[in-house]
Formats: C-alpha cells, structure tokens, sequence
C-alpha cells in the first residue's frame, strides 16, 4: 500500500523548553518561570512552551496514521539540534519530505526510514524532531499496512524476538519526589523515583540527604507496595556526587559514598545516573570506568548509568565500548529516526550493558506509545513513562500500550479452530 500524502499541524508537546545553559548560570525561579534572559540561540524565555508537529501520513486506502515530532527539555545544549519551532518546520515535511516519500510502499518501514534519516535539504540533515516524528508515522503506516502491530514492524526490521510481557517501566516523579513516589508505590511500579537531585540542597554536602531519601523509598515502599513488591530504585543526581565529592571517583571516600546508597537502599537494588558531568564524552566515560572500577575493586553492587553526554548513536556505542556503564540510556529524540533507537538498544545486546529506553517529558503520547512499541520489539532492560512530570498519565500511557500490545499478540499467535481440528485429526 502506497503513501498518498504527508501533512505536518503545528501542536504542543508534554512539558516545556528549558534554556539549560541560563539556568545553570544562575537564573532563578519566578514561579513556574524564570527570571532573567536567555543564552542559548532561538529561545525567546528561558521557559517556553514546549512544541510538536503532529505529522499524519496518509494511505492509498484513506488511512492516516501519526507521529510526532519532539525534542528534548533541554533543546539546543550539549551539541543538540537547535530549539525546534514547529511553524519553522512544518513546511519542510510537507515540502522536501513529503516530495521524497510519497509514492513509496509504506509496508517498506526500514527503507523508508534510512531515507528519512539521510535527507537533506540544503545541504543539512533533518532536525532530529523531524526524523523522530516522521519515523514514528511510518512505523504506524507499515503496521496498518501489514495489519499487524508496530512492535512487529520493528522487530522485523531490527531481526528481534519481541517480548511476551511488558518492559518494566520507570517513573519520573519531577521535583514533588515525595507524593509521585508514593502514588508509584501504590501502583506497583517497578523502576523509580528518578527524584530530580540536581542541587546541593537535594543531595546534602556530604550527600546526607539522599541517604536520607533512599531510607524513606524502602520504608515507603513497604507500606505501600502490593504485596510481593520489589522495586528497583533509579536515581538522577545531575552529575551532582561529583560536584560534592570530586576526582579520582575510585577513590576510598566516594566508593564508601556509595555502599552507604546500597546499604541504604536495601533489600533493593539501586543505580545512579549521571554521578558526574565533567565536561566532554571522552572525559565523562574515564571518570564513569574509574567509578565501575572502583565500585568493583570494593564490591559495591550499586549500578551506574550514563546520562550526560550520552547522546547519540555514536555516544552509546562509545559508552558501551568502554565499559562505562551498567546501564546507557538510549535518549529516543536525540537519536532522530525511531529505528535508530532500536538500533542503540541491540547495540548492547551481549554486552554487560542494559539499554534504558528513555527519552524526554517534553515528548507527546503518539511518541510515547511508539517508544514503547521499541521497548517491547527490542526487550530493553526499562522503559520511561512519558510525557510530563505528572507521573500518573505517563505511566498509563506506556504501560498500557505495552499491555494491549502484548494481549493482541498473544491472541493472535493462538491457532484456529481450522489448525486445533487438524491438529486433533493428526493425532
């Protein structure tokens, strides 16, 4: 079945737009806003609404399916595409983008992808947004095409065994890491809080007030967690143990920081992402093998992952190569094309690293559903509930496509009544 026509609608996406690099040098809170100016090219306030395109593809037999375009909060920082604005973007699907797809076989997802992901148009690639969204639209039209799911068209291509149950899912709480962990604890979820520790303040200057924190998510989560319940704790620091602690990472003080994390977490595991930002990638997975190192040397079961300067395709398998982490989180909009996540996250099958499928609350509930179709074809290790900080819609949102995905599948890999009779005559 052929692409008939490919339309682009600016729309909003789940969060918002944050200038990193103001924020960081010191702009300060005006309420939900923040005062001052922005640094960073294309933003207008440091906190802007956060922007989609709705991307509908549509098919010979009058069929449109969706995707939409996203980009991370922090847009623009850390050799990211530039802030995406959806009035600036749209022309470019509908023009240069549609002229090269329509007409094509949209039961050719892979095809169609890998060309999505090398145009260019005026000498430059497509913002990772569009890749990102298009690609979706087309992983939703080989399905509808073939009549089967999205997670099977993407298996096919990436040459995976789909899993039979969902991928555990991890929540976002945002800064109200309290009431959002409770309300996970009541649901069960299986990976949490994230708990945005991204201050002195949060952490404590010798990190007390997250040993503080860890010792509540045990005692909180036996109170409340169904019955059976064994979480695994995931927590953000920003890259704040090594503001309060320093270089080397594998030495006897951070080491003896982090058993304390373990000791405290217990019986649960737990695993810190992004321990330290030092400043560049190369830099940034030393310090993180120095820590594995160390970590190991002592026998301290806390998992790291990389988060800063783990960004691409490239990034993650540079991180994987090294060693440098336990887990890579595989950010879905910086990597452009959807297939190019999938690809990241087989990258580290037989390795000792597991893939996070993550990505950012600044995406939409069409990107988020699509995610978790990856999560599912390729197994990942976990998956993040998205979009927004509010946690509850996030969690329904993945959770539940993964749910219905994998009853379809199960329904439909059952034999006939035609194949049972057969199956009973043979006998």
């Amino acid at each position: 079945m052929n692409i008939t026509g490919i339309y682009a609608t600016p729309g909003y996406s789940g969060f918002f737009f944050d200038d990193q690099r103001a924020i960081k040098q010191g702009a300060e809170h005006d309420g939900f806003t923040y005062e001052g100016e922005p640094v960073t090219d294309g933003f207008d306030e440091i906190r802007q609404a956060g922007e989609t395109i709705i991307v509908d593809i549509e098919l010979a037999d009058g069929t449109v399916v969706r995707g939409d375009c996203a980009a991370v909060q922090y847009s623009g920082a850390g050799g990211r595409d530039p802030l995406f604005k959806a009035e600036e973007y749209a022309p470019v699907i509908e023009g240069p983008v549609a002229d090269e797809l329509e007409g094509r076989d949209a039961t050719e997802f892979l095809d169609n992808a890998e060309l999505l992901e090398e145009l260019q148009v005026d000498g430059d690639r497509l913002h990772t947004a569009i890749r990102y969204g298009v690609s979706q639209a087309l992983l939703a039209a080989a399905a509808e095409a073939e009549k089967t799911t999205q997670t099977d068209v993407m298996a096919d291509a990436l040459g995976t065994e789909p899993a039979t149950e969902p991928v555990p899912v991890f929540g976002q709480s945002g800064d109200d890491r309290y009431n959002n962990t409770e309300k996970m604890f009541v649901k069960g979820v299986p990976v949490l809080p994230h708990a945005l520790i991204n201050s002195v303040e949060k952490i404590g200057e010798n990190g007390e007030v997250l040993l503080e924190y860890v010792e509540w998510l045990v005692e909180r989560s036996q109170e409340l967690g169904p019955e059976g319940y064994e979480p695994r704790f995931h927590i953000d620091v920003y890259g704040m143990i090594g503001e309060i602690f320093g270089a080397p990472y594998d030495r006897d003080e951070v080491v003896d920081y982090f058993a304390a994390l373990e000791e405290a977490a217990a019986p649960y595991p737990i695993q810190i992402e992004g321990p330290m930002d030092v400043g560049d990638r190369a830099d940034q997975i030393d310090a993180m093998v120095e820590l594995r190192e160390g970590l190991d040397a002592a026998n301290v079961g806390v998992d790291i992952v990389a988060d800063e300067w783990c960004n691409t395709f490239e990034d993650v398998q540079a991180f994987v190569d090294a060693g440098a982490a336990d887990l890579v989180q595989v950010k879905t909009p910086d990597l452009g094309g959807i297939h190019r996540s999938g690809q990241a996250v087989r990258y580290c099958d037989g390795t000792d690293t597991r893939a996070y499928l993550g990505g950012t609350c600044n995406e939409t509930e069409t990107s988020a559903r699509a995610c978790a179709h990856v999560a599912l074809a390729t197994n990942a290790a976990q998956v993040l509930a998205k979009p927004g900080m509010g946690f509850d819609e996030g969690y329904m949102i993945v959770e539940n496509e993964m749910r219905r995905t994998v009853a379809r599948r199960k329904r439909e890999q059952l034999p006939t009544d035609a194949e049972t009779d057969e199956v009973t005559a043979d006998d």
